[in-house]
């Protein structure tokens, strides 16, 4: 298991504790709150005193991005709501899950055969999640547990970013508001990686000007879409980088594997994509990760399917 790590994160807010992949390795505490990543999601603290590396200069915030409109008939779903609705038609048909080549947990490489269906293009945003939680008075788990930060912290000044220290009840709560679901795991990496079985969502080869990682020096969250060269083969944007997202499965082993954990049967759901401070392994198309659906934290965040 020549990747697997398990560390405590920084700034974590969580009301359980996660997983790892690794058989051997036991929870780790701190003094207020636990969560155990699979694949964990690094916050050292020397990332708030060094200073900021400066990158290539990040994408601008998009300024094409389309602004969806509410048909005069329309009296229901995310227009009616005045949500962002701009969808992905995934078409039907199989493509190859998994690879025999990364982590244990990923494999074996196998076939999953999908109806067709949709996905958000951009990861929900702060001014989304925003106009959910006005017209419903929605609390997160964070803020129900009282703990220090909340998306709200996240959000100011950033409207199109990403929503993060969102809980899997929070993201299924806001899905279910919009008339979608989080999408499950298998559907996640389809439209990620496309039927060529990408290593990337733009390809086999790694390249850090296409996402928002640990190599792109922002130290958090871009507006949504600002790395569009970074696209899967369907146009959906930021599946590797940018925040950790939700699925809708629980964190379990792929039919054929003999790979066992602890952490499988129903305890954790997963995750994919790999966040901002994430290097090349963990942004993979096939890396997965995993945590309890109570956690919470600052790269972690989701989108919607139908």
């Amino acid at each position: 298991m020549k990747w697997m790590r398990l560390a405590t994160l920084f700034g974590v807010l969580v009301l359980m504790a996660g997983c790892g992949p690794s058989a051997t390795a036991p929870p780790v505490k701190t003094p207020e709150a636990t969560v155990e990543f699979k694949t964990p999601l690094p916050k050292p603290a020397e990332a708030q005193v060094l200073p900021t590396p400066t990158p290539v200069p990040p994408p601008p915030t998009p300024t094409s991005r389309p602004t969806p409109t509410q048909a005069p008939e329309a009296t229901r779903g995310p227009a009616a709501l005045g949500v962002t609705d701009i969808m992905v038609k995934i078409p039907a048909g199989a493509f190859t899950m998994g690879s025999d080549t990364g982590a244990p947990d990923e494999a074996p490489a196998h076939q999953v055969d999908l109806p067709a269906f949709e996905i958000d293009q951009f990861e929900v945003t702060n001014a989304d999640f925003a106009k959910f939680v006005e017209a419903t008075g929605y609390k997160t788990d964070a803020e129900k547990a009282g703990l220090s930060r909340i998306w709200r912290d996240a959000a100011q000044g950033k409207d199109n970013h990403p929503v993060v220290y969102v809980s899997w009840n929070d993201a299924v709560a806001y899905c279910k508001w919009v008339g979608k679901r989080l999408p499950a795991e298998a559907e996640w990496e389809k439209a990620a990686r496309g039927t060529d079985g990408r290593i990337y969502p733009w390809g086999n080869d790694y390249d850090a000007s296409r996402l928002n990682g640990k190599d792109s020096g922002l130290r958090g969250t871009a507006a949504v879409g600002s790395f569009s060269n970074g696209a899967s083969p369907y146009g959906v944007e930021d599946m590797a980088g940018n925040v950790w997202e939700w699925t809708a499965d629980w964190y379990e082993a792929y039919p054929g594997s003999s790979f066992q954990s602890p952490y499988y049967g129903g305890k954790y759901r997963v995750l994919r994509g790999g966040g901002w401070f994430e290097t090349a392994d963990f942004v993979r198309t096939t890396t997965r990760n995993a945590t309890s659906d109570t956690a919470a934290n600052d790269d972690l965040g989701f989108r919607c399917a139908r």
